[in-house]
C-alpha cells in the first residue's frame, strides 16, 4: 500500500501542516461559506453510506455534486481525487433503499458516467461495489461495457468492504480485483486486513480512531472524549504505521512496493504519555458509555463514508 488517508471530521485540519493525506466527507464540507486551504494532498468522500442510510436516496443530483467538487478543487486545492455518488450494497443500506444489489451496481456505474460527462476534468474516480466476489466483477464488467477501461485509470475505488467482519472475504475481493490489474483504493478496510493484503492495493483510509476515541476521556478539559482530537488521531495513525511496517518486514516475499515516502515520517504529535492502546483497555463503564453516547454527532459513524 502506497498511501493511507486519515479519515477526519474536521475540515479545518486540512490547513494544519500535518504532512499526511486526509480524507474528508462531502457532508462535512457542503454548505460551508468559507473553506480551508489545504497544505497537503487530500481526497473527498461523497458520504454515500450516511446519505443512503438516512434517506434511502441521494438528495442532491450529479450537477450539484460536480459544482461542489469543482469548488473544493479550486478553493481548498491539492485535491487528489473524489469519490462519486455511488450506491453501497450493505444489507442495512438496501433495506433503506428497497433496491436490489443489481440496481445498486447499475446506479453506481450510471452516476460515474454522468459525472464524467459533466466534468471530465475533475479527478472523480469510479467505485466498484458488490456483496460477493462475483458482484464486484459484474460491476467492473458493467463499467467496461460502457467504455471505461478500469485498468488504465490511476485509481479505482472498492466500496462496501469496511463493515465486513470476515477479513478473509475482503482479501478474496481485493486480490481478485488486483488480478484484473486494477489500481485500487479500499474504503475503510480493517487494519488487520491491511497487514494481510496491503501490497495488493494502492491506498486505503480509516477513521476508526474516532470510534475508539469515543470511549477515552479527553486529553484536555475542553475534550469530553478523544473522538475529535487531532493529537489522538495522529497517535493512532503512528501506531497503525508501525504495525503495518512490522507486518511488511515479516513478509518480504509479498511486498510489491517499497515503503512510501508519505508513510515513513512519524506525525509531529507524539503519543500522549500514559495513553494505552484502546484495545488493551478494559471495556468502558456504563457511566462512560452513557457519556460517550452524548458525543458530537460528527463522530458517531467512524466509517460514515463507506
Amino acid at each position: 500500500m502506497r498511501t493511507f488517508y486519515l479519515g477526519v471530521h474536521q475540515p479545518a485540519w486540512l490547513e494544519r501542516d500535518l504532512g499526511i493525506p486526509l480524507l474528508v466527507s462531502h457532508r462535512r464540507l457542503a454548505g460551508r461559506r468559507t473553506l480551508p486551504r489545504a497544505t497537503h494532498e487530500w481526497a473527498v468522500d461523497s458520504g454515500g453510506f450516511s446519505e443512503l442510510s438516512l434517506y434511502g436516496r441521494w438528495r442532491s443530483d450529479a450537477h450539484a455534486y460536480v459544482a461542489a467538487v469543482r469548488r473544493y478543487r479550486d478553493e481548498i486545492g491539492k485535491l487528489a481525487w473524489a469519490a462519486p455518488q455511488d450506491w453501497m450494497v450493505e444489507q442495512a443500506v438496501r433495506n433503506r433503499t428497497g433496491l436490489s444489489v443489481r440496481t445498486h451496481l447499475q446506479r453506481t456505474v450510471g452516476n460515474y458516467l454522468q459525472l464524467r460527462d459533466l466534468a471530465p476534468e475533475l479527478p472523480i474516480i469510479p467505485v466498484i461495489q458488490g456483496d460477493e466476489v462475483a458482484d464486484y466483477h459484474r460491476c467492473a464488467d458493467l463499467y467496461e461495457r460502457h467504455g471505461v477501461d478500469l485498468a488504465a485509470l490511476p485509481l479505482v475505488g472498492v466500496g462496501s468492504v469496511c463493515r465486513r467482519s470476515h477479513t478473509g472475504e475482503v482479501e478474496r475481493i481485493v486480490r481478485s480485483l488486483h488480478a484484473r490489474n486494477l489500481t485500487t483504493h479500499c474504503f475503510g478496510v480493517k487494519t488487520q486486513g491491511l497487514a494481510r493484503y496491503g501490497e495488493a492495493i494502492a491506498s486505503s483510509d480509516s477513521a476508526a480512531w474516532s470510534f475508539s476515541g469515543r470511549y477515552l476521556p479527553g486529553c484536555t478539559p475542553s475534550h469530553r472524549n478523544e473522538a475529535n482530537c487531532l493529537r489522538y488521531a495522529l497517535a493512532w495513525r503512528a501506531r497503525l504505521h508501525r504495525k503495518l511496517t512490522a507486518a511488511a518486514s515479516s513478509q518480504p516475499d509479498r511486498l510489491a512496493h517499497p515503503a512510501p515516502a508519505a508513510e515513513t515520517a512519524r506525525p509531529s504529535v507524539p503519543d500522549r504519555p500514559g495513553h494505552t492502546h484502546p484495545h488493551t483497555r478494559r471495556p468502558p463503564s456504563r457511566a462512560r458509555r452513557g457519556r460517550a453516547g452524548r458525543a458530537s454527532t460528527d463522530a458517531q459513524r467512524p466509517g460514515v463514508h463507506r
